[in-house]
């Protein structure tokens, strides 16, 4: 069992010293060009329970300190059986990364699985394969574009359309917390300390929205959270938009 920890935390440590060089790398290789006005979102479905996913959630607490990507946690409510609740899991985001794998013509669900604004999978522990996916997706043309303004805990959204139409889709608001440690004293994790970054605690529907108007309004999310305005096609298709307000 030690071992299997010890071999688990060597994994998480390779894991940031290549993402933390990723990260060097793109920063270099971007300086000349011109920088996405909608950051890529990354949501990673993962669970305390899962032995396999402490690496990927190392990864992705490497994306939440980046400007260009906007890393979301959702913790997900089937590994709970083994002998340890998730305290983050929520059957909204099982239900979530069902509706996906759905859309991608699949029944197969898993964790840790990386989705890159709402369109490609990853094994949420392979940074070469998803750093090329962030790299692409930066270079996307977008359709929409979302402004959010933050006064205490009221943020002010506003959504347009950015070139030809983006189509019918939602308007959604995430609310994370940024970071908890967390002492898991059962299941495949039984013993470990881990730090979990960008936790998604909620996800509700603001809006249908055609791809040609604005859309403005103003809600309430509480002081300390991070909020996150994204623009997905109907049918949990790709993410067309989206913008944080810490």
């Amino acid at each position: 069992m030690g071992a299997a920890r010890v071999s688990c935390d060597d994994m998480i440590g390779r894991l940031r010293i290549i993402a933390v060089a990723l990260a060097a790398c793109l920063s270099v290789a971007s300086a000349g060009a011109a920088r996405a006005e909608s950051p890529v979102m990354v949501e990673l479905f993962t669970s305390q329970g899962c032995s396999s996913c402490p690496p990927a959630d190392a990864l992705l607490a490497e994306l939440a300190d980046r400007d260009d990507v906007i890393a979301m946690a959702l913790h997900v409510d089937y590994w709970d059986y083994i002998g340890w609740k998730d305290k983050f899991a929520d059957p909204a985001f099982t239900k979530r990364q069902k509706l996906y794998a759905y859309a991608a013509g699949t029944r197969t669900i898993y964790t840790p699985q990386m989705i890159v604004n709402g369109r490609e999978h990853v094994v949420g522990s392979k940074p070469m394969k998803l750093a090329d996916l962030i790299e692409r997706h930066k270079r996307t043309t977008q359709t929409a574009q979302v402004a959010l303004d933050r006064r205490g805990d009221t943020v002010s959204i506003r959504v347009t359309a950015k070139g030809r139409a983006a189509g019918d889709s939602v308007i959604r608001l995430a609310v994370l917390t940024p970071g908890e440690t967390v002492e898991i004293k059962r299941g495949e994790n039984a013993g470990r300390t881990l730090t979990y970054r960008n936790i998604v605690r909620d996800i509700v529907d603001l809006a249908e929205w055609d791809g040609n108007s604005t859309f403005s309004r103003s809600v309430k999310v509480p002081k300390g959270t991070i909020a996150v305005v994204f623009v997905q096609a109907d049918g949990m298709g790709p993410i067309l938009a989206a913008a944080r307000a810490k």
